[in-house]
């Protein structure tokens, strides 16, 4: 009877390691927060995109300065050396040197031109939708780094859960020979659990290398390899969308998913690009000046300082007549373009329906797993621990309890995986309506670690 006693008593210490390990906060290590900063420093996607949208701010000055005046000076200054054999009788030679220095001072401000306009309109809505871009690889950053963290943190408790697997099954090997040994069990329990532990040790190399792998995944985000990372917290309560209605998020992502209106922004430009091909049909209308400054000693016929002042102002009108069919040629490229992007736009409108459905029914998917798994995860402890009586008095086998204890740790697997992936669903439903920033990020690691 003490024997009894006694392995109840580590099953029983078993169950509550296991318990321990998976569902308390462990507050030491890096958060998700703290990594999602480092990403930000780290990550050569978001670097990247960071310059291209610097890039694109200069596209307004550069479109702006079409309609500016432009003025430029121009010098120039010659030496030359003249000279001239006449083939008379006696032979007549001539030679002269002299210099000649000219300064041009032109500008030019343009009047009307249509197409400089309309490149301005251009400029300033790739700026805009520069913004999108930047927006969308900071959210995609988000889910990149949320879900290297949560791989890692998953992979962890895989390893975890076949060291207590290993243990488990060792004091049941044990037993089992114990067992065996005074003639209470036979040959073929001792083998089972052997075979279990083997399989275990596999299981465990496995997972060990799965880790690995996703730690390198998570190192490529932030530049390097983390200290350790943060588990989920105690309480963890799974919240339903907020309208729990699937029209509001719907409608929310045709108006305001990042990957829609950049989409809208893109045939806005092409729509632009139409008006200003047809603006090369157009006239424009410059207005000229210059001034021109010649001064010399001489030339090849005179031989005194001459010095010359020009001065102009104008208007240059330039009227296209025909240009070999270049103009009309453009603007049918540019329908054709602009058709394409009311294609895509139309394409970005129901990927944004689609996401923001799958967001909210896997939210609600999730939320529901999670407390189905947590409920599993208390019928399998309940299981295990009658199981394991069972076997104290004889109505339960070896094998019996080995399954049962696979179940329970199978099963806290399972929930570990339906958390993470109920907190994926809650930042990919924020994605598909364009509102996923750094503040959701901050909500969620405080009840991660809550």
């Amino acid at each position: 009877m003490k024997r009894t006693r006694s392995s109840f008593s580590r099953w029983l210490a078993l169950a509550a390691m296991l318990a321990t390990s998976l569902a308390s906060g462990i507050a030491s290590g890096e958060d998700l927060l703290q990594i999602y900063r480092e990403a930000q420093k780290s990550d050569p996607t978001i670097a990247g995109a960071r310059s291209q949208w610097e890039a694109t701010q200069e596209r307004v000055p550069q479109a702006r300065a079409g309609l500016l005046p432009n003025v430029a000076v121009q010098g120039q200054a010659n030496i030359n050396q003249f000279d001239q054999t006449i083939n008379t009788t006696p032979k007549t030679d001539f030679s002269r040197d002299f210099w000649v220095g000219s300064a041009t001072f032109s500008a030019s401000q343009p009047l009307y031109r249509p197409q400089n306009v309309i490149l301005l309109g251009q400029a300033k809505e790739q700026v805009t939708q520069s913004d999108f871009t930047l927006a969308i690889a900071q959210q995609d950053l988000i889910i990149r780094t949320a879900v290297a963290y949560f791989d890692v943190l998953l992979a962890e408790y895989n390893i975890e859960l076949a060291e207590q697997q290993k243990l488990a099954v060792a004091e049941q090997l044990a037993q089992a020979k114990r067992n065996f040994e005074v003639g209470t069990a036979t040959i073929t329990d001792t083998n089972e659990a052997q075979a279990k532990y083997d399989s275990i040790i596999a299981t465990e190399i496995q997972a060990r290398n799965d880790l690995d792998r996703r730690r390198t995944a998570l190192a490529a985000i932030i530049g390097r390899f983390p200290r350790g990372l943060s588990r989920v917290g105690r309480g963890f309560e799974p919240a339903l969308p907020n309208p729990n209605n699937i029209e509001y998020w719907v409608d929310r992502a045709l108006k305001e998913n990042l990957s829609v209106r950049f989409a809208q922004s893109n045939y806005d430009i092409a729509t632009l690009e139409v008006d200003r091909a047809k603006a090369g049909h157009y006239p424009t209308l410059d207005l000229v000046a210059s001034y021109q400054a010649l001064t010399s000693n001489g030339s090849t016929s005179l031989n005194f300082v001459n010095e010359s002042r020009l001065a102009q102002l104008g208007l240059l009108l330039n009227v296209p007549l025909y240009q070999g069919g270049f103009v009309n040629s453009r603007v049918r490229e540019t329908i054709s373009l602009q058709d394409r992007s009311r294609a895509d736009l139309e394409s970005a409108r129901r990927s944004a329906v689609t996401n923001a459905q799958d967001g909210f029914s896997g939210v609600n998917s999730a939320a529901a797993s999670v407390k189905a798994f947590e409920q599993a995860v208390a019928s399998a402890e309940v299981a295990l621990q009658s199981n394991i009586l069972g076997q104290e008095v004889g109505i339960r086998t070896n094998l019996d309890v080995l399954n049962v204890q696979q179940n329970v740790f199978s099963t806290r697997r399972d929930l570990a995986n339906a958390y993470f992936t109920y907190l994926l669903a809650v930042l990919r439903l924020k994605s598909a309506i364009g509102s996923l920033n750094e503040q959701d990020l901050e909500d969620l690691n405080r009840r991660l670690n809550g």
